[in-house]
């Protein structure tokens, strides 16, 4: 693993951190190690559930190594450069990870960095945190989930707001408008994170899977598309869960008045 990525696995849960001082700036390099990262928790089926993070306390990402890029002529058609498993910051195109990921923000998540936070299935910020997408005034669009997942996460006006000014907003804001799931003081990022996600892994894993998916798949369906899909058989995740020996057992425990042992089977 690369040393601007460091990945410890803790009971169920697999913790990343970056960190690439100064401003934990990601290059193909680290994306990749990011990717290797994400695919252990993917296909590790001991874990449960990941936590992203970053090292120090005033900047989560400034996203994309802008100087690397143009170093290395990758400006443009970045894409079509092997950014590893997941594509740039190994999380923003994991289409096949179904165990959620919570981000635990210690600091500006700007550009690319906001773009990996907002990958994320649960986002914990610190107090201090400000999310901004400066990338217009450099001539780039940020379509690593800028375009794509922040229009979704905040009102339609505010988004463009963010996309075409540029500005900062806090954590504050973010949580007002739903994108932000807590706010904690400086400091406690991490040891909410680890809260939830222990809470998480408490939990029959393949069901926790399907339950991913199933709100992936279903993104943008109607009502009806979504019962239709649902019942068509064809998601994978979703049909292991609901016919596994822990989705029995859950319902025994629930009778029997006793704790659920899931074994992810």
């Amino acid at each position: 693993m690369s040393e601007a990525v460091k990945v410890e696995k803790r009971g169920h849960v697999l913790e990343v951190t970056l960190d690439r001082p100064k401003a934990n700036a990601i290059d193909v390099a680290t994306s990749r190690a990011l990717g290797e990262a994400f695919v252990r928790l993917r296909d590790d089926p001991e874990l449960r559930v990941g936590i992203m993070t970053a090292a120090g306390d005033r900047i989560f990402s400034a996203g994309w190594d802008l100087k690397a890029a143009d170093r290395d002529n990758l400006v443009g058609r970045w894409w079509e450069t092997d950014y590893g498993p997941g594509s740039f910051a190994g999380l923003t195109e994991l289409w096949d990870l179904n165990k959620p990921v919570i981000a635990a923000l210690n600091g500006l998540a700007f550009g690319g960095g906001w773009e990996l936070a907002i990958a994320c299935d649960l986002i914990i910020a610190a107090e201090h945190v400000e999310f901004a997408l400066p990338e217009l005034p450099l001539g780039i669009v940020p379509d690593s989930g800028g375009v794509q997942r922040v229009p979704k996460r905040l009102p339609h006006n505010i988004a463009m707001e963010i996309l075409l000014l540029g500005r900062r907003m806090s954590a504050q804001e973010a949580h007002h408008y739903g994108m932000v799931n807590k706010v904690v003081p400086k400091d406690k990022h991490l040891e909410a994170a680890r809260e939830w996600a222990d809470i998480i892994a408490t939990g029959a894993p393949l069901t926790i899977q399907g339950l991913k998916e199933c709100l992936r798949e279903m993104d943008g369906k109607s009502v009806k598309e979504s019962f239709d899909l649902i019942r068509s058989g064809s998601m994978k995740a979703y049909e292991k869960a609901v016919n596994s020996e822990d989705a029995k057992e859950g319902v025994k425990a629930f009778a029997e008045k006793r704790k659920a042992n899931f074994r992810g089977v």
